[in-house]
């Protein structure tokens, strides 16, 4: 009981911090950003790709060690729905990534590098869909969290 409790409180707080790193990368994306901010805006990038990271091990760690037992989730429609999104989610989130690394690199050859405003437009776009994938997760967590798809 101890082991789901834990893995719980860890999968909730792993998603309020992807809500938390997920909008200050919104209000570092804007025209302007250059030098200290591209650096930061990569920080903010990888703390984001390591709490994913965590949120999949504690929400499997749920799933296999669980009190509901993998059948409650492996079963259940919503909980692929809910996989879907996180894994599109995914998707979506690697060519922000791959743009802020390429902007770190860039910034550390010129210090005077400032990525054009279409670009940081195109990746905020990228990160406001990343966000409504997450609002789909927690859709269907909540669902789940009530039986539906059972």
């Amino acid at each position: 009981m101890l082991v789901d409790l834990l893995l719980a409180i860890a999968h909730f707080l792993l998603v309020f911090a992807i809500v938390a790193v997920l909008t200050m990368e919104l209000m570092l994306l804007k025209p302007g950003l250059s030098g200290a901010a591209v650096e930061k805006l990569g920080r903010v990038d990888a703390i984001y790709g390591g709490a994913a990271t965590l949120l999949i091990l504690a929400g499997f760690g749920r799933v296999f060690l669980g009190l509901k037992g993998s059948a409650f989730y492996i079963g259940n429609p919503v909980f692929w729905a809910k996989i879907i999104a996180f894994a599109a989610l995914g998707l979506i989130s690697i060519q922000p990534t791959m743009r802020i690394l390429a902007w770190r690199k860039a910034a550390k050859a010129d210090p005077g590098f400032a990525p054009s405003p279409a670009e940081i437009a195109g990746v905020r776009r990228l990160v406001h869909a990343e966000t409504a994938m997450l609002v789909l997760v927690v859709i269907f967590a909540s669902m789940m969290a009530r039986g539906i798809g059972m």
